[in-house]
């Protein structure tokens, strides 16, 4: 029998970084290629050579689009691989937009840093270029969701949904008459637009995210905690300005305020999308709107769009974000990065957050170290482009936007899939909350769970 080893070179004691090897014979094959984020701890990682060699890689298979399970794929293309990326085709979309993105920020970072010489490096250098994107962009094959297909002899992945982002998936593999699933990030239920995280059918080895694994989001309506904090920036006649993924979690926002201006919750008030990507990202929502859930639809059928309020801007064009520098009054303003560690999120944060009137909301997950996080956690200052800017606003958080699926969440995705794993392996999670939910799953289902480390090789 052939052996078949995985091992962890990412999401594994972190959030961020999704990169699992599973090695079978002369076949490797690599589930996600996401880059680091947050602490320089992390980052530097995706300067260090590759715990793998590129070139004996046979494939590549991806849950989603997100640049922490994507956006290692140019620096693996440009170090020579040349063979298929497998994933859905709402994912292969949103790539498009996300991947460019990722390597104009990389070299828009270079350029300032030699420019003003803050580099340790000279000259400072991207990880990757526009250029390696193109080059990647040319290796994707689309597989279908809820159908099994064979990308090697005796390997067959089936994508389920994941109701994490428009084209999310978990995966099951069958390699060699084994069965690894990886759950990719999963979903929330009862959330808007898109469906609730389908069950999958266990085997041998289960990867399991734990992004919100020692905790819930607790029992408050999503759209009143909105309400609320919309209503209270109103009063206090400024910007509410919030950092958000351009993919996923804009689009939920979008819809959430459209809904609450719709049945008069909250007052009609400008509403600024601020990131050429979300844009973008946006139009695709609704190209592939059949992956919608059914109340949006629904919406769709009776000619109201979901994700527009009365007086929705979309900003592209780099003079429109300036523009919003000068504005006065109420106003939201939806922009990129959601752990505000790039984009033009940045300059908003920069010219507002020292303001008592302005209310800065974060609506997902801040990673350890993130700008985002040391905002949410109470400091004083910032840092943003050098200076240390102090905090004045009004900081809100809603955990119930988040797109990752809570505790309880995750035990319901996982009593509701059948079988029992042999193993099951936690990933994508803070240590406590890797830990606090294996020891969940034991007390639970009286799984052989435990969280997984950094580089760590497991047998399947």
């Amino acid at each position: 029998m052939t052996s078949i080893k995985l091992t962890f070179l990412g999401a594994a004691g972190t959030v961020t970084g999704s990169k699992f090897l599973v090695e079978a014979g002369s076949r490797k094959i690599l589930f996600d290629c996401g880059l680091f984020q947050g602490t320089k701890e992390l980052r530097l990682r995706n300067w260090a050579e590759p715990p793998f060699d590129p070139l004996s890689l046979s494939a590549i298979v991806l849950t989603h689009a997100h640049i922490d399970h994507s956006g290692y794929l140019p620096l693996v293309v440009r170090r020579g691989y040349s063979g298929p990326i497998y994933c859905t085709a709402a994912t292969f979309e949103l790539l498009k937009l996300l991947l460019p993105d990722s390597a104009h920020l990389q070299e828009e970072e270079a350029f300032y840093a030699n420019k003003s010489g803050t580099s340790k490096h000279h000259p400072a250098k991207p990880l990757y270029t526009e250029k390696d994107v193109e080059e990647t962009l040319k290796l994707f094959k689309i597989i279908e969701r809820d159908k099994q297909t064979e990308i090697l002899p005796n390997v067959s992945v089936e994508p389920r949904c994941a109701g994490h982002i428009l084209g999310s998936v978990s995966l099951t593999v069958d390699i060699f008459k084994k069965r690894i699933t990886f759950s990719g990030d999963i979903g929330r239920y009862d959330t808007p637009l898109l469906p609730p995280p389908s069950p999958v059918d266990f085997g041998d080895l289960l990867l399991c995210e734990s992004t919100y694994g020692n905790r819930i989001h607790g029992e408050g309506n999503v759209a009143d905690e909105l309400a609320q904090i919309v209503k209270a920036a109103v009063v206090r006649r400024g910007p509410l300005i919030i950092p958000a993924f351009a993919v996923g979690r804009t689009q939920t926002l979008l819809y959430y305020l459209a809904e609450l201006e719709r049945d008069g919750k909250i007052p009609i008030i400008p509403v600024y999308v601020d990131s050429p990507m979300a844009v973008d990202a946006t139009k695709i929502y609704y190209n592939f709107r059949n992956d919608f859930d059914e109340e949006s639809a629904k919406l769709m059928e009776l000619g109201k769009i979901p994700l527009l309020t009365a007086k929705t801007s979309f900003c592209r064009a780099v003079q429109d974000s300036m523009a919003l520098n000068h504005l006065k009054g109420p106003r939201i303003i939806i922009s990129a990065s959601g752990m505000a560690t790039g984009g033009r999120i940045l300059h908003h944060l920069k010219n507002w957050i020292h303001s008592e009137d302005t209310t800065v909301l974060f609506v997902g997950y801040q990673a350890r170290g993130s700008r985002g996080s040391i905002i949410q956690s109470g400091a004083k200052y910032i840092r943003i482009f050098g200076e240390d800017i102090p905090i004045r606003a009004q900081v809100d958080t809603i955990s119930g936007l988040s797109a990752h699926a809570d505790r309880d969440e995750l035990l319901k995705w996982l009593a509701e899939s059948k079988g029992t794993p042999k193993q099951v392996r936690i990933i994508h999670g803070e240590p406590e909350a890797s830990r606090a939910f294996a020891n969940a799953l034991k007390k639970k289902f009286n799984w052989d769970a435990a969280p997984a480390t950094h580089m760590q090789t497991v047998e399947v």
